[in-house]
C-alpha cells in the first residue's frame, strides 16, 4: 500500500498524522490541524503539491482547504493559517473563520459566549460562538480603496471601485471591494442564466485584479433576500463564501440595491451579513460543522501523481489507498460509496451485488418474503439447546 502523502511532504504530513479534522460552513469544507502546541516548526511552509494532493476529492481526503491553528504572533490568542485547494494561501476566508472557531471550541471544551482573537493575514478577526451553535464574526470594516482591494477599477459613484468589463464577449458591470481579501460583483436579473464555469476563471484572472479575486454574481431578490454564486479564488465554484457574501453585501448596499442587513443566500445555505454604510465593521453569522477526525499514515515512497494532477497518484485496484483512503483502511462500501462505487474496476462486492440481482430477478415478492420468513425461524431454532435443556 502507498501512503497518501509521501515523506518529502514531512511537514504538513506530521501535522496531519497528529490528528486532522473536517469542518464545513455551508458546504464550504475545510480540513483543520491543531498546531498550537505541537514540536513540529510551525513557521516552515507546507508543501503547495501536498496541499493539492490532500485537498483532492478523488485521491485525498477532500477539501475546499487546509487551515492550520497555530501560536500567536502578535498578541492574538491564536493565529490562523488558510490554503486553498490549489496550495495557494489567501488573506483570509470567513468561512473558514466560523469553522476554525467550532473547531477550537470542540477542542477546548468551550460554549456559548467565547470569543477568540484570531490573526490573519487580514488583521485580526473576532469571532463569537452563539448560543445555537452558529459563529458571529466581526469581519472588521471593507476595503473600499482601489489600492487596498487592490483593483485597477477607480472609484466610481458609488463610493466603491465600479467599471465596465468585456470578458467572453459580454459587457459586465461590476463593482469591488476587500474584506482582507479581494473580490468582485456583478449583479445580474437573473443568476441561473450564469456561466460561471466559463466567465469565473476569466474574472479571476482578469488584468483589473493583479493579485487575482474572488467572484461573486448576485440576483436581488429583495433589499434584504439576495442570491448569489461563488467562483473562488484558488479553488473554482465553492458553495458559499464568507468574505464574499459581506463583500456583496457592502456592494449591494453601496449601489443602492440592498438594505445594510440581509440574508444572502448561497448554494450551501445562507448567512446573515450586516453593515451599517459607515466605517463600522461587517458582521457575518453563520454555522460550522464538525464532519468526521482522522490521522493519515505518510512513508518514504514519492508521489506518483503528475503535477498536473491529471494522473492517479495508485492505479493498483487492490490497493484502498487509491480511493482516496487511509492507509491500511479497507473500503466500507457502506461509507465510501454512498455516491456511487469509488472502484467500479475492481469492486470488492460486485460478485455478491451480481447474485443478489440475480435472486432478485428470479423470485417473485411473495417468494423472497418467505425466504426471508424462514431464515428468521431457522436462526431462532439454532439458538434452542439441541439437548432439550436450558441455553446456559
Amino acid at each position: 500500500m502507498k501512503p497518501l502523502l509521501p515523506s518529502s511532504h514531512a511537514s504538513l504530513a506530521g501535522w496531519l498524522a497528529h490528528g486532522f479534522s473536517k469542518y464545513q460552513g455551508l458546504g464550504n469544507d475545510f480540513l483543520l490541524i491543531d498546531a498550537r502546541t505541537l514540536g513540529e516548526d510551525c513557521n516552515s511552509d507546507p508543501n503547495p503539491a501536498a496541499i493539492r494532493q490532500i485537498c483532492d476529492r478523488r485521491f485525498g481526503v477532500g477539501a475546499d482547504g487546509l487551515i492550520l491553528a497555530l501560536p500567536p504572533r502578535q498578541g492574538g490568542e491564536v493565529r490562523m493559517r488558510i490554503f486553498n485547494a490549489d496550495g495557494s494561501e489567501p488573506e483570509m476566508c470567513g468561512n473558514g473563520i466560523r469553522c476554525l472557531a467550532k473547531f477550537l471550541a470542540d477542542r477546548d471544551g468551550d460554549g456559548p459566549g467565547r470569543r477568540w482573537s484570531i490573526e490573519t493575514l487580514a488583521g485580526t478577526i473576532t469571532p463569537e460562538l452563539q448560543d445555537d451553535g452558529s459563529v458571529r464574526v466581526d469581519m472588521g470594516p471593507p476595503f473600499l480603496n482601489p489600492e487596498t482591494v487592490p483593483t485597477t477599477l477607480a472609484v466610481g459613484p458609488a463610493g466603491l471601485p465600479q467599471g465596465v468589463l468585456m470578458v467572453a464577449g459580454q459587457t459586465l458591470a461590476v463593482a469591488a471591494a476587500g474584506m482582507g481579501n479581494p473580490h468582485v460583483v456583478i449583479p445580474v436579473a437573473d443568476l441561473d442564466a450564469v456561466d460561471l464555469e466559463a466567465l469565473g476563471p476569466l474574472l479571476e484572472h482578469h488584468e483589473a485584479f493583479p493579485a487575482r479575486t474572488n467572484v461573486h454574481f448576485v440576483q436581488v431578490l429583495s433589499p434584504d433576500h439576495l442570491r448569489m454564486r461563488v467562483w473562488e479564488r484558488g479553488a473554482g465554484p465553492t458553495l458559499a463564501c464568507g468574505t464574499g457574501a459581506c463583500a456583496t453585501l457592502v456592494a449591494c448596499h453601496l449601489l443602492g440595491l440592498a438594505a445594510g442587513r440581509a440574508r444572502l443566500e448561497l448554494p450551501g445555505g445562507s448567512l446573515e451579513i450586516e453593515w451599517d454604510g459607515a466605517i463600522g465593521p461587517v458582521w457575518m453569522t453563520g454555522p460550522a460543522e464538525a464532519v468526521f477526525h482522522g490521522q493519515l499514515a505518510y512513508g518514504s515512497e514519492p508521489a506518483e501523481a503528475d503535477p498536473a494532477g491529471t494522473e492517479p497518484a495508485n492505479t493498483d485496484p487492490a490497493d484502498p489507498s487509491d480511493a482516496g483512503l487511509p492507509q491500511a483502511a479497507a473500503i466500507d462500501c457502506a461509507v465510501a460509496c454512498v455516491q456511487g462505487c469509488v472502484r467500479p474496476e475492481a469492486c470488492p462486492n460486485a460478485e455478491a451485488r451480481a447474485r443478489v440481482q440475480q435472486l432478485l430477478e428470479m423470485r417473485s415478492l411473495d417468494e423472497l418474503v418467505a425466504i426471508a420468513t424462514n431464515s428468521l425461524e431457522d436462526r431462532l431454532l439454532g439458538r434452542l439447546p439441541r439437548d432439550g435443556g436450558r441455553a446456559g
